[in-house]
């Protein structure tokens, strides 16, 4: 991997034009808005405490660095969905962060189940609002945003089921994907393979968390069982050499989101993340930022990292870059044209 002069002499992160693959919208919420909601809805939560508070949502240092205390996090998010408004204003919120930071397309993916829960509102009707506010607030904003829906594999096949067609009811409004989340390594998933088949069917694109929490296997029983076309994280393939070929030779593409790998104890320390390994190997590789809510970065952030702590080049961060618009749940003609805006965006401000 080149060590050549960190890419910040000559750029701005922030300048550079971005694609986001790998963003929940659970895990993007701002702490100002979610002390709002707590005292205007007078959750159960230490809305005085502002440190107390923020060690609810958002990763903090000194805490440890595993999936079960990432994953609390989520425990906590789940009580401040309590209205049609609140649901609207952070999915607005999300997508003006993402756009402040020179994001120009992003899949955002959101699980239904988990907005609905606090005041048991329909799943279509949480679909719909999410779907609602996205259209109005990129039309505002150069960024062009497609959703994915998302469900647990800790939850029943019934509600994935259930959730996989009423995405695909509504892929002309722009529900454009399925995912499955949640801890692989408690809960691998096979159950659901009747339901990411007929949901590939219909016409969603399918990524799968895999290769995160739960080992190499994990990532094999994603795309050879589960109908994965992409892999949430995956960082793990590195551990099975015969993996990281099948894997290079059907190029599939891998959603890393290294902050979060950290946070969550995938990788033990920061600057031993697999993600250079995996370039090397060959592997499509994007970078992402999985909840940038939660571990209180954006996508800059990220793009600094691999460059700064991991020694990306800059061509090579440009590489990733371009990977994602090419793994983009896009029609053909779709990605053409976002791919030459992108190259041509990216060589002005990259130059060689």
């Amino acid at each position: 991997m080149s060590n050549e002069n960190p890419l910040q002499h000559r750029i701005s992160y922030k300048a550079l034009p971005k694609i986001e693959l790998h963003r929940h919208l659970e895990g993007s919420l701002r702490v100002s808005t979610m002390l709002e909601i707590a005292r205007l809805y007078q959750l159960d939560l230490p809305y005085t405490d502002i440190d107390q508070f923020r060690s609810l949502v958002q990763v903090m240092d000194g805490e440890p660095f595993t999936y079960q205390n990432f994953l609390s996090k989520f425990m906590s998010l789940r009580h401040f969905f309590q209205s049609e408004e609140v649901i609207k204003r952070i999915t607005r919120e999300a997508i003006t962060d993402a756009a402040a930071d020179n994001v120009r397309y992003m899949e955002l993916r959101f699980t239904p189940v988990a907005l609905s829960r606090a005041q048991n509102y329909p799943l279509g009707k949480v679909m719909d609002w999410v779907i609602e506010t996205t259209r109005e607030t990129e039309n505002n904003l150069d960024i062009k945003v497609n959703l994915i829906a998302s469900v647990n594999r800790h939850e029943s096949v019934g509600l994935a089921e259930e959730v996989a067609q009423l995405a695909a009811d509504r892929i002309p409004q722009g529900i454009i994907g399925m995912d499955l989340a949640g801890s692989e390594a408690d809960f691998p998933g096979e159950e659901f393979a009747g339901v990411f088949k007929e949901a590939k069917q219909a016409g969603l694109g399918i990524s799968i968390h895999a290769g995160e929490w739960g080992g190499p296997e994990s990532i094999d029983l994603a795309v050879n069982t589960l109908s994965a076309e992409r892999i949430g994280h995956g960082v793990r393939v590195v551990e099975d050499p015969n993996l990281v070929s099948q894997m290079r030779e059907l190029q599939i593409p891998f959603e890393v989101c290294p902050t979060s790998n950290y946070q969550s104890g995938v990788t033990e320390k920061l600057e031993s993340h697999p993600l250079p390994h995996m370039l090397e190997s060959g592997l499509l590789v994007t970078v992402n930022t999985d909840d940038p809510g939660i571990s209180q970065i954006n996508l800059s952030n990220e793009y600094k990292l691999c460059c700064e702590s991991f020694g990306l080049s800059k061509n090579r961060l440009k590489h990733t870059i371009l990977n994602a618009v090419r793994s983009a749940f896009l029609s053909k003609e779709e990605k053409i044209l976002l791919l030459q805006s992108m190259e041509l965006e990216l060589n002005e401000k990259i130059t060689t």
